[in-house]
């Protein structure tokens, strides 16, 4: 069965590329473009991993964050921040929220994502 992943990124294209990329290595991947779709679809879909940004129209990413916090069988849910937002206080604010990974989306490319992404669901 195909690992499930949700991209929550409100930049049509960078979502797209990157599900092309992930479904090309046998990812199921479902996207939303804002954070209040994205947190309805943690709940419904429970996938394996969640690429998110922080800059959302509906609904923030720490937004997003807090709610998983919240409730304990979302806790756990693996977390992926994929942003422009490269301040300390925001990276701590985001691992202590329970993220695992935190990149800038102008030090990766989609490949680089990709394989990031490989090395954490394997």
């Amino acid at each position: 069965m195909a690992k499930k992943i949700l991209i929550i990124e409100d930049d049509p294209a960078l979502s797209e590329l990157l599900q092309k990329q992930l479904e090309a290595e046998g990812f199921e991947v479902f996207r939303s473009e804002d954070g209040e779709t994205g947190l309805r679809l943690i709940q419904e879909k429970r996938p394996d991993l969640v690429i998110l940004d922080l800059i959302l129209p509906k609904k923030h990413g720490f937004e997003i964050l807090e709610e998983l916090q919240k409730t304990q069988e979302l806790k756990s849910v693996h977390i992926m921040v994929l942003t422009n937002l490269e301040s300390r206080p925001e990276i701590e604010r985001a691992f202590s929220l329970g993220v695992k990974h935190y990149l800038v989306k102008a030090n990766y490319t989609v490949a680089e994502v990709a394989k990031r992404v490989q090395q954490l669901l394997a």
